[in-house]
């Protein structure tokens, strides 16, 4: 197996992309960067076989976002058991962006994977469908139905 890429180049070249990617999935800029971390610490532990593979990249945001619905699981769980603890409090968003996020973070982990992937990372249908380990038309389902979804909960009537 021959290394493409020396990791810090690597690293350099795809790091802001793959933490925009965390962000998104995650709503929450610490978490994302943290998970961005860990991608590419998995990465790194096994770059000789990561770094000959096709595409690196597709396979560190693989594992982030898999990292990123283990993580909204996790926390689904929390705050079905922590609810009680928390005040209700009125949100302070309103940044067009945060809504954004927040309802895309509401859409199913498929939905909110493929929305992430294919617009905000601007990875093709086929890239989107390669980290996502389906086919393309599975992914072309999925951005559909949270395209609705979006529309629906952002008020979008067109």
């Amino acid at each position: 197996m021959k290394v493409v890429q020396n990791f810090d180049a690597f690293y350099r070249a795809e790091y802001r992309s793959v933490a925009r990617l965390a962000h998104v999935l995650t709503g929450n800029l610490a978490a994302g960067e943290e998970i961005a971390q860990e991608g590419f610490l998995a990465a790194l532990k096994s770059w000789e076989e990561i770094g000959s593979y096709e595409s690196p990249a597709g396979w560190v945001r693989r594992v982030v976002a898999n990292k990123a619905v283990s993580r909204r699981r996790r926390l689904a769980i929390e705050d079905r058991y922590l609810a009680w603890f928390r005040p209700s409090e009125p949100s302070e968003l309103s940044s067009p962006t945060i809504d954004v996020i927040d309802a895309i973070r509401t859409l199913s982990a498929r939905q909110a994977q493929a929305i992430a992937l294919h617009y905000f990372s601007d990875l093709s249908l086929v890239e989107v469908a390669d980290i996502m380990g389906c086919s393309v038309e599975s992914v072309r389902t999925h951005l559909k139905r949270a395209r609705t979804r979006l529309a629906e909960l952002l008020g979008d009537s067109s």
